[in-house]
């Protein structure tokens, strides 16, 4: 698991931080089907106009861990960080793997993958 190394400038932290209920519900709603949020340009893009990799990201949560390697996304490792401190989110994902994901248009995809099949007998 890539989780040792949440050492984030959290840059991003406050706007995370701002939409969280909205993740949150995002997050129930995708027990139903998958998810998404539309982002102003201007919200993230102001934060950090010189940002080199990009906004985009893949982030897969499981147990409140990162299950995919986001070492060089700011912006995902800030989304960890504030459903890390979230209980409502650590419990979801307690449950289940989470996927967020940001595309190049700034919308919030969330998506909650199928769980694996039990042993079949």
């Amino acid at each position: 698991m890539y989780t040792d190394f949440i050492s984030s400038s959290r840059i991003y932290s406050f706007v995370w931080q701002k939409y969280r209920p909205a993740i949150l519900k995002l997050m129930v709603a995708a027990n139903e089907s998958p998810q998404q949020y539309q982002f102003s340009k201007h919200e993230i893009k102001d934060i950090n106009s010189k940002e080199r990799g990009g906004y985009s990201f893949i982030l897969r949560v499981r147990s409140g861990k990162s299950v995919n390697d986001i070492r060089s996304s700011a912006i995902a490792k800030d989304l960890l960080l504030v459903l890390q401190n979230s209980q409502k989110a650590c419990e979801l994902a307690e449950a289940a793997t989470y996927e967020f994901r940001l595309d190049k248009h700034f919308v919030l995809h969330v998506t909650k993958e199928p769980e694996a099949l039990s042993a079949m007998p």
